[in-house]
């Protein structure tokens, strides 16, 4: 059974930082395409970073240069490192996981997701 669950949202100053973790159980994320998506009450659902099983990263154009997408094969885990976070990057963050390799980055092209982490950059 496939399983994605986030952890690392929290509350944190504009120009500060966090990282997202998801920790994905029963598939191996070098096989799978991956992706990391967010939402705001009301939006709808929207991608932020997604990479391929060999390594090609898409990120939204809003995010290039803050965020970062990674993953830990060994650990099976799979990270979004947020750096110069803005108001506007509230949000709940979701990982995501989809059958196939490429990169995909719209969120009905994924089959796995997690149950969300709540970003907060105050204005």
């Amino acid at each position: 059974q496939v399983q994605l669950v986030e952890s690392g949202g929290g509350s944190v100053q504009p120009g500060g930082s966090l990282r997202l973790s998801c920790a994905a159980s029963g598939f191996t994320v070098d096989y799978y395409a991956i992706g990391w998506f967010r939402q705001v009450p009301g939006n709808e659902r929207e991608g932020v970073a997604c990479i391929s099983s060999d390594g090609i990263i898409w990120y939204k154009q809003s995010v290039k240069g803050r965020f970062t997408i990674s993953s830990d094969n060994a650990k099976n885990i799979m990270y979004l490192e947020m750096n110069s976070l803005k108001p506007e990057d509230t949000a709940i963050y979701y990982c995501a996981a989809r059958i196939g390799t490429d990169v995909r980055t719209a969120p009905g092209q994924y089959q796995f997701w997690g149950q969300g982490t709540q970003v907060t950059v105050p204005s």
